[in-house]
């Protein structure tokens, strides 16, 4: 179920913007506008960044190093997962290759 496109007015730095949103994308339209106010903030009141176009542009940046450096993490993440299953598929192949999960599978009822 995909909802309209609606014009909504978002406040970045003390300026309105317009920009077009569904309206099940609004809570996180605002909680992305909510982020960036808080990155130039950092940036601008760090004292290290003079105007406000060049504030934009190193908070971008700032936020770009991130995403990519949680990218970077979370990519590693599923490889290992991908590494490991793959590790649990072959020693299960090679397990029903053996017939052992057959004995493990028998039931045990203590008598010969």
């Amino acid at each position: 179920m995909s909802s309209s496109v609606k014009p909504i007015t978002v406040t970045i730095m003390d300026k309105e913007y317009v920009v077009g949103c569904a309206e099940d994308e609004r809570e996180s339209l605002f909680a992305s506008v909510e982020f960036l106010n808080r990155k130039l903030r950092e940036q601008r009141d760090s004292g290290k960044v003079i105007g406000s176009e060049r504030v934009a542009v190193m908070a971008a940046l700032n936020i770009a190093h991130e995403y990519l450096d949680y990218r970077r993490r979370n990519d590693n993440v599923a490889n290992d997962i991908g590494d490991g299953i793959e590790r649990i598929q072959r020693k299960i192949q090679s397990a029903l290759s053996r017939g052992d999960v057959h004995e493990m599978s028998r039931p045990s009822h203590g008598t010969n």
